[in-house]
């Protein structure tokens, strides 16, 4: 239905004063639709209509705007189709639909409580880096390699000890004696290398 159809037509089931705000919301819409846009949202219709008598978009929204809706969905549905585009302001439209100022309040709250906790990380954390936590309640120390214990896992991985041995190191990191049998493990070298490495 035409958007003039429709307010000819609430003109016979609602009060003056209705119509007033009807006929105003009318025009913000009108005026809309002919700088071709169409966003007929009802926070931009009653922010455009603000100073023209149109009501608040909590009003519009309530049980007693189902006539303010109905017109403006009739301005909706006339505006010219478009390829929606997505955009960021899309994902937070869900916001105003809540039931509630109070809780649309709180959300927009977290929402930039979170921004703000998003952007500190990005400055104090370089995209590259990788961050161990280390949450054994032990003492650091008690976990740490002496000199001692160092030296002998270096000397493990040395070409000395597979040479005396009579030791090849194979490619998963097993290692095999001259008779070709599996002596160490495969992930014993990387299992050994990683202990140097971190403690």
């Amino acid at each position: 239905m035409e958007p003039k159809t429709v307010l000819a037509h609430l003109n016979t089931v609602v009060t003056d004063r209705t119509y007033r705000t009807l006929e105003a919301i009318y025009e913000v819409c009108q005026e809309q639709l002919e700088q071709g846009k169409s966003d007929f949202s009802y926070t931009t219709v009653a922010r455009l209509g603000e100073k023209r008598g149109v009501p608040k978009a909590q009003s519009i929204r309530n049980a007693s705007g189902v006539h303010y809706r109905a017109l403006i969905e009739s301005f909706s549905a006339a505006a010219p189709a478009k390829k929606p585009k997505y955009t960021n302001a899309d994902s937070d439209a869900w916001i105003d639909e809540l039931p509630t100022a109070r809780h649309r309040l709180l959300v927009q709250i977290l929402k930039s409580e979170l921004a703000e906790s998003r952007r500190l990380i990005k400055e104090v954390v370089p995209p590259s880096l990788e961050i161990y936590v280390d949450d054994r309640t032990s003492s650091k120390a008690k976990f740490k390699l002496d000199e001692g214990e160092r030296r002998a896992l270096e000397h493990l991985l040395s070409e000395d000890f597979l040479k005396a041995w009579k030791l090849v190191r194979g490619e998963k990191g097993d290692v095999r004696n001259e008779n070709g049998e599996r002596v160490f493990k495969p992930g014993t070298f990387d299992a050994l290398e990683k202990a140097l490495r971190y403690l």
